[in-house]
């Protein structure tokens, strides 16, 4: 049986492409469970308006004191670190702007539509967080729906429509009535879920854990019991 595992992540969020990372190891830790990876809406702050804000600016103001300088200068290295290890170069002072990460959603949910929802989330992080790019502009989310072999001018045409915009918008809120406040988090059958990058290993665990709680498969055919 297939094992669901829904990653509520938000392409703005630089734990969240090293928990991609992480489990795309832990499932080939796990190589005899057949495990779907699903991802799903979150955005760490939707307030911040469609044309995006000053990057600076806006860690400026949510760093605001030395002391939460301090935090984020040594989050920041952290995340560097962790990235080497896992093939992510963050390189933080590219980034210019701060984007709202909407339609960045919609993207990854037309991607995931055509099998390629894995492909949109890595074109994603590495637009953001290794090039610089703003991945709120539609030009960036058209250039990155040809790198990935959706059709541009498809995704140039839905972008300014509301196409699945309600949809986006009803999993967000899916998620939150479900109680996920942060991410990435990873929910096993809606039935279990673990919050935070952890390591390979342990979402191997979280894996086999959560795959000796589904039921067994019924055999089926002419032999199966009437």
């Amino acid at each position: 049986m297939t094992l669901v595992i829904e990653m509520v992540s938000d392409l703005v969020c630089p734990w969240c492409w090293l928990g991609k990372r992480r489990m795309d190891d832990a499932i080939k830790l796990v190589p005899d469970l057949d495990v779907e990876l699903i991802f799903r809406p979150f955005e760490l702050d939707p307030t911040i308006p469609v044309e995006g804000v000053d990057y600076k600016a806006h860690m400026k103001e949510k760093f605001g004191s030395d002391a939460g300088k301090d935090r984020a200068n040594t989050m920041r290295q952290a995340l560097i670190d962790y990235g080497q290890a896992e093939g992510i170069p963050y390189q933080f002072d590219r980034i210019t702007r701060r984007p709202n990460s909407f339609n960045a959603h919609r993207l990854v949910r037309w991607a995931q539509g055509q099998q390629k929802g894995s492909e949109a989330k890595e074109a994603l992080f590495k637009a953001y967080f290794q090039d610089g790019r703003d991945i709120g502009e539609t030009d960036v989310l058209v250039d990155i729906a040809r790198e990935i072999d959706l059709d541009p001018a498809i995704v140039a045409e839905l972008m300014p429509t509301d196409a699945d915009v309600e949809n986006v918008r009803n999993e967000e809120a899916l998620f939150q009535q479900m109680g996920i406040s942060g991410v990435p988090t990873y929910i096993a059958n809606r039935q279990v879920a673990v919050q935070g990058a952890e390591t390979a290993e342990k979402l191997a665990k979280f894996l086999r854990d959560a795959a000796a709680r589904l039921p067994e498969e019924r055999p089926t055919g002419r032999d199966s019991a009437e």
